[in-house]
């Protein structure tokens, strides 16, 4: 079979290392929910009764760890938001929550950073919100870590700090919706398949960050990251 020639360059596939283990986690789609913890629908004056608000960000978002973070243009309020990632390891569509864990293949710790300001101007539109969720390096995750190694975190602390000054500390039983019940929501939507990450919300806390600070955060059992923004 002959390989398949392009007209352009392509791009290399985002990917992420696997702890332990030299073989990498390709990354397909990055798929993000909002406001899945209560007290962050406060802060951001949402509705905590609605179902869960999915959104993407491109796959060449993913900033593996050991990177630095170039602070975006055409903002002035880029926010940190911790957050759980689970990675998919078995396709599946319409998944029952109860069999929703199964398609997990490993998790890791990520950073849904968001120009904000971009973000408020595009929902006071009724518009988008891909500028404010959609940039260069704009999802650092750590290395994925097997199911075999965390298990299912349901009740572990999520925390970060910038500059070691903590900002976010919360725990994943304050979720709204639980890893299952997100996955068998999505899957509603899209068929998932391997390669597919999921980030599952952050607690509240939320804030700006600036040039020179650093960020780590991490979920207890799971993955620590850290982050300097340049």
């Amino acid at each position: 079979m002959t390989d398949t020639q392009y007209v352009v360059e392509t791009p290399e596939r985002p990917s992420l290392p696997v702890a332990g283990q030299s073989a990498r986690y390709p990354v397909r789609r990055v798929y993000c929910v909002g406001w899945n913890y209560t007290e962050h629908v406060r802060e951001m004056k949402g509705d905590e009764r609605n179902p869960p608000i999915f959104f993407l960000k491109a796959a060449d978002n993913v900033m593996a760890p050991g990177g630095k973070l170039p602070y975006p243009p055409k903002t002035t309020e880029m926010h940190h938001e911790i957050e759980l990632v689970a990675a998919i390891g078995k396709a599946g569509r319409d998944i029952a929550p109860e069999d929703a864990l199964d398609h997990v293949w490993g998790y890791a710790v990520g950073l849904d950073m968001t120009r904000r300001d971009l973000q408020w101007e595009a929902k006071a539109k009724g518009a988008p919100w891909d500028t404010g969720k959609t940039f260069d390096c704009a999802a650092p995750i750590s290395a994925v870590h097997p199911v075999s190694e965390t298990g299912h975190p349901s009740d572990a602390r999520i925390w970060l700090a910038v500059d070691g000054e903590t900002r976010q500390s919360s725990s994943l039983d304050k979720m709204v919706w639980p890893v299952a019940d997100i996955i068998s929501h999505l899957s509603g939507f899209f068929t998932l398949v391997p390669g597919d990450l999921i980030f599952t919300g952050t607690p509240e806390g939320v804030g700006p960050v600036s040039q020179g600070q650093v960020l780590t955060g991490g979920v207890d059992g799971v993955a620590e990251l850290s982050v300097e923004i340049v």
